[in-house]
């Protein structure tokens, strides 16, 4: 026996298929870029590093560090009490401020940048290349 709902229809497919880009979320595909760009960094510098997380957020805390001017694109939280450090990046400052297909490279230098925060060096050395737009 067939379910039915109290239309007398039967289930209905998805309005989108599982492989249309329209399926997923426009956090889930930060999501995925963040990953790919903090492992291709991770693979040049990961032993340097020792631990970090990266983890993305929607929005920044309404509550900006003293030394921030303008609203951030990533914050690094430095490790305390046995957590590792934190480099965090924000999805929407980030998309307001990238034009279509330019994103990835944002993030990439975003995360250059904290990185290099956390290394002790500049963005320039922790990615080649950090600010060249390709």
């Amino acid at each position: 026996m067939t379910r039915r709902d109290r239309h007398g229809r039967g289930l209905r497919s998805p309005l989108l298929p599982y492989d249309a880009p329209g399926y997923r979320t426009r956090s889930e595909v930060f999501d995925d870029e963040l990953r790919d760009a903090a492992e291709r960094l991770e693979s040049r510098w990961g032993r340097a590093w020792g631990r970090i997380d990266f983890a993305a957020e929607d929005v920044p805390p309404s509550d900006p560090t003293p030394w921030e001017h303008g609203v951030p694109l990533g914050r690094v939280f430095p490790s305390e009490l046995g957590q590792p450090t934190r480099v965090v990046v924000y999805r929407r400052p980030m998309e307001l401020r990238a034009e279509p297909g330019v994103m990835r490279m944002l993030l990439r230098d975003v995360l250059a940048e904290q990185v290099g925060a956390v290394l002790g060096r500049a963005p320039e050395d922790v990615d080649p290349e950090y600010g060249s737009g390709g």
